[in-house]
């Protein structure tokens, strides 16, 4: 298992903290609104859509609330409009950045995230620079309790291209269109999934081999993940289970 996988896993996690102080619902919401916008409000017609659903439902967010989001996104109740941006970088040591923002004001953000990249020894790259180490994958959770050859029974036929050990969570990647089925074939099968969701993954890594560089890249992976707009974070950094959980601990 990388270190990449585990920090993700440990996101996981920590999102659901997040979500007791609400800033989790609300970032969820945006992107359930964006998607409406761009797709229509019909998740079973807007694949995005359903993702996006899924997740906030994952993260307990209120049916009401994702349904208000939806008719924000769709123009049936008034709403901001918020633009799409993807924003490239560096963290220390050569790690490629990715960031997913929602704004209502691009040069606010874009400000605001030059910032933490200058704050946290990091650099802004030009459009395209990081953006081509990464590709677009599904990612679902489930129960680390069920029997890996049941998972691969199950999703395998649905479309998952990976199952992977993460500790407490098995961890399938699916092609981007296929992450819904794949976990409606787990949860057929009877398996628990706690999360399915798009996001980005590196096609190589960085070692981040020291408690001190780790820190100083998770410092800022935290801090960009911390604003109001930014809705992702993707790092190709790659560090050993020991030093996370040094700095875990």
């Amino acid at each position: 298992m990388s270190g990449h996988s585990k920090w993700a896993t440990i996101k996981h996690k920590k999102g659901a903290a997040d979500a007791a102080r609400g800033k989790l619902f609300a970032k969820l919401i945006r992107q359930v609104e964006v998607a409406a916008r761009e797709g229509g409000g019909d998740p079973d017609m807007n694949p995005t859509l359903r993702t996006m659903y899924q997740k906030a439902r994952d993260a307990s967010v209120p049916l009401d609330t994702i349904e208000r989001a939806i008719k924000r996104g769709t123009g049936d109740l008034e709403g901001v409009i918020y633009e799409q941006i993807t924003y490239e970088g560096y963290a220390p040591g050569g790690v490629a950045v990715l960031i997913d923002v929602l704004t209502d004001n691009r040069n606010r953000t874009g400000a605001e995230v030059r910032s933490i990249f200058t704050k946290h020894g990091g650099s802004m790259a030009e459009p395209g620079a990081v953006a081509w180490q990464f590709e677009r994958k599904g990612v679902v959770l489930a129960d680390r309790s069920a029997e890996e050859d049941d998972i691969m029974l199950a999703a395998l036929d649905a479309g998952a291209e990976d199952i992977a050990d993460d500790g407490e969570v098995w961890r399938i990647t699916t092609g981007p269109t296929d992450v819904h089925a794949v976990r409606t074939a787990l949860e057929e099968a009877g398996i628990a999934v706690s999360s399915s969701e798009l996001t980005m993954v590196p096609t190589s890594t960085v070692g981040v081999d020291t408690e001190d560089a780790a820190r100083k890249v998770l410092k800022l992976v935290d801090a960009l993940d911390d604003n109001d707009d930014v809705q992702d974070v993707f790092g190709n950094f790659d560090i050993p289970d020991t030093v996370l959980e040094a700095i875990e601990g």
